[in-house]
C-alpha cells in the first residue's frame, strides 16, 4: 500500500519562496513518476510539475516554468517542489502523486494517470 505524506506548506509574502516535501512509503518509489498538483478555492485540481523516475526528466505547466523545480531522491522515497517567486495565484492546496504505470515516452499531466495521492499541504501567498 502506497502511501505519501506532503509537507512544507504555510504562509509566504509574494516573491517569497517555499520548498515542499512528499514522502513515499511502500510500494517501489525510484519505478514510479513522481507529480504535483494544485487546487485553488472554488477551481478544478491542476497539473504543475511532474519528474520521471531517475529523476533526469522533468515537466512544467507553463504558470509555474522558470519559477518552480520539482526533484526527487530517490534514497530518501522523498519528492521536492521548490517554488520561488511565488505569486497571490499560486495560492492553492498542493498534492503529490505518483504514476506507477508510467509511460516510457511522456510524463503525464493528467489526474487520471496518478493512481496514488497524498492529502495536500496548503501553501498561501500574500500581496
Amino acid at each position: 500500500q502506497v502511501q505519501l505524506v506532503e509537507s512544507g506548506g504555510g504562509l509566504v509574502q509574494a516573491g517569497g519562496s517555499l520548498r515542499l516535501s512528499c514522502a513515499a512509503s511502500g510500494g517501489t518509489f525510484g519505478r514510479y513518476v513522481a507529480g504535483w498538483f494544485r487546487q485553488a478555492p472554488g477551481k478544478g485540481r491542476e497539473f504543475v510539475a511532474a519528474i520521471s523516475s531517475g529523476g533526469g526528466r522533468t515537466y512544467y505547466a507553463d504558470s509555474v516554468k522558470g519559477r518552480f523545480t520539482v526533484s526527487r531522491d530517490n534514497a530518501e522515497n522523498t519528492v521536492y517542489l521548490q517554488m520561488n517567486s511565488l505569486k497571490p495565484e499560486d495560492t492553492a492546496v498542493y498534492y503529490c502523486a505518483l504514476d506507477i504505470n508510467p509511460s516510457p515516452f511522456y510524463l503525464a499531466a493528467a489526474m487520471a494517470d496518478y493512481e496514488h495521492w497524498g492529502q495536500g499541504t496548503q501553501v498561501t501567498v500574500s500581496s
